[in-house]
């Protein structure tokens, strides 16, 4: 029994880090708003071979920046930051989500959709 109690324990704790991980998404309609107002900076964590076969325009290559990431994102703390990866069932945007949040930025964000969803809405990539 207190085996049980302890891994009841450890489940519960484990669902809320998780959840205190978790990002609110964006919908497809904002981003494509904060896109074309150029009040967004992207983060493609899909991949450097899948960053090259496209991604939403602008969007920076998370593997390729590596440890230079703060350099290409902007100075400014409170700006929107929106992360994505493959589709909605993808859990690999959180990498790059969390790399923003540890550089010290407020306002990040997850495009759930992902590099399938946008391609889905007919949306063109680079």
């Amino acid at each position: 029994m207190k085996k049980l109690a302890s891994l009841l324990f450890a489940l519960a704790f484990s669902a809320v880090a998780f959840a205190a991980e978790k990002f609110p998404d964006i919908s497809h309609d904002e981003l494509v708003k904060a896109i074309k107002a150029k009040q967004v900076t992207l983060i493609d964590v899909n991949g450097t071979d899948s960053y090259k076969s496209g991604h939403i325009p602008g969007a920076i290559d998370f593997d390729a920046a590596g440890k230079n990431l703060a350099a290409k994102l902007p100075a400014d703390k409170n700006a929107l930051i929106v992360a994505y990866c493959g589709n909605e069932m993808c859990t690999a945007y959180a990498e790059g989500a969390k790399a923003a949040k540890a550089l010290g930025y407020k306002n990040v964000r997850h495009y759930a959709k992902g590099i399938q969803g946008w391609k889905s809405a007919g949306e063109k990539t680079e």
